[in-house]
């Protein structure tokens, strides 16, 4: 089956078709290391990680980049605040984003660019579009991307150029929509900057990039050293991410290439807590070592988000993540039985599933409904394991007419690896941080 995705940019579905195959590169958002991430946050990296998975098990050799952005008005506030210098600050939330990952079971990128660590790039990047005409320099110093000297500038937000407010500038690194104005590539160092070390000498002027401008340095100083190209096969991060950062990072690295900075854009939606959107500024969060320390299974986690189509946003609360844990539970019990045949179970030999036999068909199904995953936002079920007892309880059919059925209508989380504890988690809301 031809895989299928839902492109942000053009708000349809495309078939796949990456520039060189069977070579991918994919470039995710990763953290801004200024507190610890929360699990809205580790929403959007597992659906990254499992859309990285899935073309991994389709054949495609994926080249994964994941930024961390340790240099942001966040995390030089974050700093100052704590009376610490940048790096010193920000070591420990990166030593903690690893240890999560790790808990999550997620594959580590190929790359982990640092904004710190990658600033030549940006200033090179920097230079070129001076060097083009799209950016200036401000009167305070600053050097600015013109969004009106770029025609396609909103094409990925569907902004309505006629709000684009010719010449009127914003140095923050967040604004609205609303308010479209030109945003700063580079700003010039203030004494914050300077206190923290988060400043550094370029041919414009002493200063720091600005957030807008790392992701384009770093995805293209990486796509470059690796293949020799300035386009991305695919960008994703999560939807609060389309404007103005996504946004800017198409002008900016397009006005600098004269190319299409990615193929495909995919932004996964918020996890919400009581209806309201999980975020710091808040105070409704939960971060990924709550709940290890609450003896969480990490596939629970894992079965709980995937369960709800990425582009939809997901509640979380503790009653479903308990189901989600009593999923796994049975998930684990099934492939319990599969390592105890005896020999080679007949349609494994590969250990995909490939071949004839039952498990050849469970195979053929998964491959067959888990594709269209990525193009709907549908509740189409992935086929699981027969299992009497689960599916007495989902279809409220007797126990003989379960059996009769070939497979149970409930989500599978294909190869990813299950539980087999019989210990049932119990995660409690008093752990939730506040601020």
């Amino acid at each position: 089956m031809t895989l299928s995705l839902h492109n942000t940019l053009t708000r349809r579905l495309e078939p796949f078709q990456p520039l060189a195959p069977p070579r991918v590169t994919l470039y995710t958002c990763g953290p801004t290391v200024w507190n610890y991430a929360h699990i809205g946050n580790f929403r959007t990296f597992l659906f990254e990680d499992l859309l990285r998975r899935y073309l991994e098990f389709s054949g495609y050799d994926v080249f994964h980049i994941m930024n961390l952005t340790d240099v942001d008005d966040r995390t030089i506030k974050a700093a100052a605040a704590a009376g610490k210098r940048l790096e010193e600050h920000t070591a420990p939330f990166v030593e903690a984003f690893f240890g999560d990952c790790d808990y999550l079971r997620i594959r580590k990128a190929h790359a982990y660019p640092r904004a710190t660590q990658s600033v030549p790039a940006m200033v090179r990047l920097v230079q070129r579009l001076l060097d083009t005409g799209v950016a200036y320099r401000g009167e305070d110093g600053s050097v600015y991307f013109a969004i009106a000297k770029f025609p396609g500038y909103g094409r990925l937000s569907q902004l309505d150029r006629r709000e684009i407010k010719i010449g009127a500038r914003v140095a923050s690194d967040e604004y609205a929509k609303d308010d479209p104005r030109d945003f700063a590539l580079w700003k010039r160092a203030d004494p914050i900057d300077e206190q923290v070390g988060a400043a550094w000498d370029a041919p414009f002027g002493r200063g720091r990039p600005g957030w807008h401008l790392e992701c384009s340095a770093m995805s293209l100083d990486q796509i470059g050293k690796c293949c020799r190209v300035e386009t991305l096969d695919i960008h994703a991060g999560g939807v609060d991410l389309i404007f103005p950062h996504h946004e800017d990072e198409i002008a900016q690295s397009e006005a600098a290439t004269g190319k299409p900075f990615a193929r495909y854009w995919l932004h996964g939606e918020f996890l919400n807590v009581g209806g309201t959107k999980m975020s710091k500024r808040f105070g409704n969060f939960l971060t990924a070592r709550d709940l290890r320390e609450q003896g969480v299974d990490a596939a629970a986690v894992r079965l709980l988000f995937s369960q709800t189509h990425y582009r939809k946003a997901l509640d979380f609360s503790d009653k479903a993540l308990v189901a989600a844990g009593q999923g796994v539970k049975r998930l684990g019990e099934f492939r319990e039985r599969l390592l105890g045949e005896k020999g080679n179970p007949k349609g494994l030999p590969d250990g995909r599933g490939k071949g004839e036999g039952t498990l050849a068909e469970l195979a053929t199904k998964f491959e067959g409904t888990f594709a269209p995953r990525w193009t709907t936002t549908s509740t189409r079920r992935v086929p699981a394991p027969p299992c009497s007892s689960w599916c007495t309880r989902e279809t409220g059919r007797s126990t003989r007419a379960r059996r009769a059925a070939p497979w149970c209508a409930t989500p599978s989380i294909g190869r990813w690896r299950c539980s087999t504890s019989s210990r049932r988690p119990r995660p409690s809301t008093r752990g939730w941080r506040a601020g």
